[in-house]
């Protein structure tokens, strides 16, 4: 996804050749600069795929502690309701409301 917004890559930067001119520059000069370019690209690469990567698996633990939540308040719930011994429809739909966040994976 960065990526696409990148013009130039490590490679390309160290592949560029530049026409000489008379009065033009050092070339050890433009190639130590380039080289110096293309290990800050490619740390930033590494680090931009590192933290992509590091992204997701905390995108997944927000999955999976959302779904921990909704089956402790399910838990909760019929805690509540096994105790009180009376069912009412109210106690019946919210029981198919939360079976239904389960199972669908609805974010509330």
């Amino acid at each position: 996804m960065y990526k696409e917004n990148i013009i130039l890559t490590p490679k390309e930067i160290l592949e560029k050749e530049f026409k000489i001119d008379a009065r033009g520059y050092r070339m050890q000069e433009v190639d130590k600069f380039l080289d110096i370019i293309i290990g800050d690209y490619n740390e930033l690469f590494n680090t931009i795929d590192r933290l992509e990567d590091e992204k997701e698996q905390l995108l997944n633990d927000i999955m999976r502690l959302k779904q921990e939540i909704r089956t402790i308040k399910t838990n909760i719930e019929v805690a509540k309701n096994n105790g009180e011994r009376e069912v009412t429809n109210l106690d019946i739909i919210r029981r198919i409301s939360q079976l239904e966040k389960l199972v669908y994976g609805k974010n509330e």
